[in-house]
């Protein structure tokens, strides 16, 4: 039988044409055509989906034909009619845990043709225990979660029968993505939310992969009508990408001080959005220091290499990153993380900033420090406005460039940060996750 020119109907169709455009597998009892890693997947659920090479197996006339009487778009008219918006679609980058649940959604449990079977993530509410991993000992121990929309809150318990939560994680501030590799589990889950006017992370995972990913739709869920009310307006085209985000890239590079004088250290770096921050090590509670990266017409850009004068460095590929007061020197391992990074930071650069953005940017001109990040070396003094006035930023912190405003956001700790000068870490969260939908 020959290629189709189809696409992989296991993915999201939002991939590039040469990626997935020709896939060499097919399900011959469900009538699609799949890629190589979606086969994989398939296999596992023989019981629905029966799998051939579209060029090196047999075909007799029978399956020929009933390819041709279906095919990848009539597949996702049936199976995907009842596809929450909110319900997170996997791009052949996203890791294997949610390529696989979702085709386990889609055709093993067919929970997109009955929604009924949809209430573990849409209900509103879900209870069930988590391994979460100890901020200071490192340990995985089971703790009791709750999600609450009515509270607007996710809660967590360090014992099953204890009255108060240990932490309180507000919708409005939270952010999942699923980090296998850095937790080291498959099922593993990092989730960020705002605590003390500082970004803390928190590492989960369950055994159960379908849980794990219910989890993670519930999240988004809670997002999702948390902005049906904040933004009335909206349509959901515009709020699904503000309910999660994965962080543009992450990895370690050396780093040196202000005064570029000091020895390079080695640090684990995260990109999320327009922040860059970085970390002692990759599983830390808080980020140790972080900077704002603005665009090429506020005065920022990225150049490859290091000043020929510095010193101190032990990996040989440079990055130097430029913004209106500072330059911040960077080194990689490989040539090949070079690459990557200055493919990051490009993509920022490159992105005219948005009205609230420039908000944003106080204070992001330095190392700023988390307010809840460990004391030494790595720790600098908050640094002063590096543009606006303290009144616009937090008049754009606050009310957004429409005029829109998320209930209950910022807090007044947020808006004295901004109107005090800190970095972008301490801004009320209107700025920090992305809740105006002008961007």
């Amino acid at each position: 039988m020959g290629r189709s020119p189809q696409g992989c109907v296991g993915l999201s169709d939002d991939l590039p044409p040469q990626q997935l455009a020709y896939p060499d597998w097919a399900s011959y009892t469900l009538g699609v055509f799949i890629c190589l890693s979606c086969s994989g997947i398939h296999r596992n659920i023989p019981q629905v989906s029966k799998v051939k090479s579209v060029r090196l197996d047999a075909w007799d006339d029978a399956q020929v034909e009933f390819m041709t009487s279906r095919g990848n778009h009539v597949a996702r008219a049936a199976f995907e009619s009842e596809v929450p918006p909110f319900y997170y679609r996997p791009s052949a980058s996203d890791c294997q845990l949610l390529r696989e649940q979702w085709i386990r959604a889609k055709y093993e449990r067919q929970e997109f043709t009955h929604p009924e079977r949809q209430e573990p993530y849409s209900a509103g509410y879900r209870e069930g225990f988590l391994w979460k991993r100890g901020r200071d000992n490192g340990q995985f121990l089971s703790r009791k979660f709750v999600l609450t929309e009515r509270e607007g809150a996710l809660k967590y318990f360090n014992r099953s029968d204890a009255k108060e939560p240990k932490a309180i994680m507000k919708i409005e501030h939270l952010n999942a993505t699923f980090q296998p590799a850095k937790i080291g589990h498959p099922h593993g889950l990092q989730v960020t939310y705002l605590k003390d006017n500082s970004t803390r992370n928190i590492f989960v995972y369950h055994e159960d992969g379908k849980e794990m990913v219910d989890w993670f739709n519930a999240l988004r869920a809670a997002r999702f009508h948390y902005l049906q009310v904040a933004f009335p307006g909206a349509s959901d085209a515009d709020l699904v990408p503000k309910l999660s985000r994965n962080y543009l890239q992450e990895g370690y590079m050396e780093k040196t001080g202000p005064k570029q004088t000091e020895g390079f250290r080695k640090r684990w770096f995260t990109m999320d959005d327009r922040r860059l921050m970085y970390f002692k090590d990759p599983l830390d509670a808080f980020a140790r220091g972080e900077v704002f990266i603005g665009s090429r017409e506020s005065g920022y850009t990225v150049l490859d290499g290091l000043p020929p004068s510095t010193q101190g460095h032990h990996w040989p590929h440079g990055i130097t990153i430029v913004t209106p007061e500072r330059r911040f020197l960077l080194a990689c391992e490989t040539e090949s993380e070079q690459r990557a990074w200055m493919e990051a930071f490009r993509k920022v650069v490159d992105r005219p900033m948005l009205p609230q953005e420039y908000a944003g940017e106080v204070g992001g001109a330095a190392w700023g420090p988390s307010p809840m990040a460990p004391s030494g070396p790595d720790r600098l003094a908050p640094c002063p406005f590096s543009s606006g006035s303290p009144l616009q930023a937090q008049t754009l912190a606050r009310d957004g460039p429409g005029g829109l405003r998320a209930p209950d956001s910022p807090d007044v700790a947020g808006e004295a940060a901004v109107a005090g000068g800190m970095r972008d870490s301490a801004a009320p969260d209107v700025l920090r996750w992305g809740l105006s939908l002008s961007g």
